[in-house]
């Protein structure tokens, strides 16, 4: 598979250790590098004015293909780019191949002009193509996934019925819930925990840190929202999301 032309990949390179490093509290490389490109999916999604569903989609596909293959066989970027283009057919919000070859490009080269239609782009824009192709053979053609929004908006709904009108409007849980949801898609907890899982625990860990309290009644909130939810499945899910930002702080 042939990669990113130079002038795209330059800020990007990295050197690559020969083999992976031990398993302690030190992320590896390969974590940090997923974790970089999954934020370059998602600014690279707004610049496009991508949909939170399609840039979700995006790093799910990002995430399921690094699952089968390896970041040393296989440039992350140009995945990423990828990703990008078929997550836009995927949710019907298409995107041309030549805007995500030039907005990437100016992530890489701030305040460059836009790349000239010269062998070089149309060979990097065959190098996109090619790899779209490579992903769903690596994925089977499973592309459509079921995300957390949907949950997570109908759960806000529920959740700001049972509080006082003027609670809710002084403290930020919905943004702050979906910034949550948002964080998740840098690491690969976005398809280790179910989306439903995945929703409450963002809509708890925001209700906690703003001390919202519920009303309390024979079941917990969030078993009422899910009914196969527990406790466990709510400290898993917040325990990897303070992993990623422990890992942020490392990576910045």
């Amino acid at each position: 598979m042939e990669g990113p032309s130079c002038r795209l990949s330059a800020a990007a390179e990295e050197p690559r250790p020969s083999g992976r490093r031990d398993a302690g509290s030190e992320p590896t490389w390969d974590t940090k590098t997923h974790f970089r490109v999954c934020r370059f999916i998602m600014e690279t999604g707004v610049k496009l004015c991508m949909r939170s569903v399609p840039v979700a989609t995006a790093c799910v596909l990002y995430h399921r293909f690094f699952q089968r293959v390896t970041s040393r066989v296989y440039e992350p970027y140009l995945v990423a780019m990828s990703c990008l283009y078929l997550a836009g057919k995927v949710e019907e919000q298409h995107i041309r191949t030549r805007d995500i070859i030039n907005v990437s490009h100016r992530y890489f080269n701030k305040g460059s002009a836009p790349l000239e239609c010269d062998k070089e782009f149309w060979d990097l824009r065959d190098s996109v193509v090619q790899c779209e192709l490579l992903i769903l053979r690596q994925l089977n053609f499973h592309v459509s996934f079921e995300h957390p929004h949907k949950y997570l908006l109908h759960y806000l709904l529920s959740v700001k019925s049972l509080v006082n009108r003027h609670a809710w409007s002084r403290t930020p849980v919905a943004e702050t819930s979906w910034a949550l949801l948002r964080d998740c898609y840098h690491g690969d907890m976005c398809i280790r925990h179910t989306p439903q899982h995945i929703a409450v625990a963002a809509l708890y860990l925001a209700l906690n840190s703003y001390g919202v309290e519920l009303p309390a009644g024979e079941k917990e909130w969030w078993q009422v929202l899910c009914e196969d939810v527990t406790k466990a499945d709510i400290n898993a899910v917040i325990s990897d999301l303070l992993r990623l930002y422990d890992m942020e702080a490392k990576c910045i």
